[in-house]
């Protein structure tokens, strides 16, 4: 590790450079007890509106929508699609029916019944479809939201070697590198992480947030000031299977929220300013949460720093307060300023120089900076060995290895990469598969490979 005193910062000089293979530390601590296995929040079964944070009102537009874009619907499945439990919606059913909103269409099972809209419902309906076309969950309070970001937050959980071991497990990573890795994770803040392309950077970022334990729970959709939020998305998050629980178990949860892994977001060159902030949708009347707001206790990764359409002093601008503070404020469509927690690990990954982006006064801000490094050759060896057999080669020589490295690697100067050994035996596989070869490497295949991957204009 080497530290650059005139930055008055931690950069941080790790090596060599991680890539996909075999588990390299297999986790032997069997008393240590990680952030998984500790107790998580779990939303509670709401056992009235008051608690559920929804009012008359809410509830109904929920239930006349639902109503008319399904057409007709029992009483236990509307609170299914509502996500809340059935007794929550026997009276209110009940007064929409006296209000000549609804009326049965047929007796369904366990006393309950089909319900239809009548006219009168049908135009109100229209008229709360208007406002705003969300049809679902019905929301979680903002109150409700914020206690769940905070009973769940990454400040709260300190992983140790045994947990970053287990969280790179499926990663060929030097001990240097996690020994760097270890305290800037727990920092909880903002970090840098650079060097070549190749070299695994987003592998290792992608794999930080299992630093943190497995899962959190959150909701669907927020009510914030009157306004619907969506916040789960399932092309970011991703659901967790209950495992070993009964339908007792099941019930009492809140069925509005979702369990899902610990979110990491992954931005790159796309990134645009507006997906940091609440995007509304004028014509559903929805709006969609920002990328903050989905990473939170999570991770946030700033991938390709530097090549966003903005300029890269005009995007931590924007997300320097919220480094420094762990909230940020948000402009919700009614123009009401809201503050939502920032409690994410947020990363930056570049190939290019940190000083060469920003100035001082920014990497002050950001306080660890990771160089991942290139492998050397006995580790590129190694990767090559790795690699092999979760391709399909029985068995791999070192005279093909050598070769790759003393006619093209070492006669022409090139640099190792971490990626290098997957790509080439990829390609060497395909080769021989085109072939109708057996999957092997020479000295011939190893010059084709090296040919197709490596040629330039």
């Amino acid at each position: 590790m080497a530290e650059l005193a005139q930055e008055n910062l931690c950069r941080l000089e790790a090596g060599p450079g991680p890539v996909l293979a075999a588990a390299a530390f297999p986790d032997k601590s069997e008393s240590y007890q990680g952030p998984e296995r500790r107790k998580t929040f779990r939303p509670g079964r709401p056992a009235n509106l008051a608690s559920a944070g929804i009012t008359s009102a809410k509830l109904e537009a929920l239930i006349l929508k639902l109503l008319l874009a399904d057409g007709l619907a029992t009483g236990r499945t509307i609170a299914t699609r509502l996500g809340l439990p059935f007794a929550l919606l026997i009276d209110e059913l009940e007064r929409l029916q006296n209000q000549k909103l609804v009326t049965y269409n047929n007796i369904a099972d366990m006393g309950d019944h089909e319900y239809v809209l009548t006219e009168g419902g049908r135009a109100r309906s229209r008229e709360y479809t208007e406002e705003c076309a969300y049809i679902g969950e019905a929301p979680v309070s903002y109150e409700d939201y914020l206690a769940a970001v905070n009973a769940q937050t990454i400040a709260n959980e300190h992983p140790q070697v045994a947990d970053l071991r287990r969280a790179f497990s499926d990663l060929l990573i030097s001990d240097e590198m996690l020994r760097v890795l270890g305290p800037a994770i727990n920092s909880g803040r903002g970090m840098f992480i650079y060097g070549a392309p190749g070299n695994g950077k987003t592998s290792v970022a992608e794999r930080i947030t299992r630093c943190f334990g497995k899962s959190i729970w959150i909701p669907r959709v927020i009510d914030m000031c009157g306004q619907l939020v969506k916040l789960f998305d399932p092309s970011v998050h991703e659901i967790v299977a209950s495992e070993g629980e009964g339908l007792f178990s099941r019930n009492e949860v809140d069925r509005r929220w979702v369990e899902i892994r610990r979110p990491t977001l992954v931005v790159g060159g796309e990134l645009t300013m507006d997906q940091l902030e609440i995007r509304h949708d004028p014509i559903s009347r929805i709006s969609e949460a920002s990328l903050q707001m989905k990473s939170n206790n999570g991770t946030l990764l700033i991938d390709d720093f530097g090549r966003q359409r903005m300029q890269p002093v005009e995007l931590l601008n924007r997300m320097i307060i919220p480094l420094e503070k762990r909230y940020d404020f948000q402009t919700l469509n009614n123009g009401q300023n809201i503050k939502i927690p920032f409690d994410q690990l947020t990363l930056f990954s570049t190939n290019l120089e940190p000083k060469h982006l920003v100035d001082d006064a920014f990497l002050r801000r950001i306080p660890y900076k990771i160089h991942v490094t290139d492998p050397d050759e006995t580790m590129f060896k190694k990767l090559m060995m790795l690699v092999a057999p979760k391709l399909g080669f029985d068995s791999l020589s070192d005279d093909p290895v050598d070769y790759l490295i003393d006619h093209h690697y070492r006669r022409v100067g090139r640099c190792f990469r971490s990626c290098q050994p997957r790509d080439l035996l990829l390609q060497a596989r395909n080769y021989c598969l085109y072939n109708g070869l057996p999957i092997q490497l020479t000295r011939d295949i190893v010059d084709f490979s090296v040919s197709c991957y490596f040629t330039t204009m």
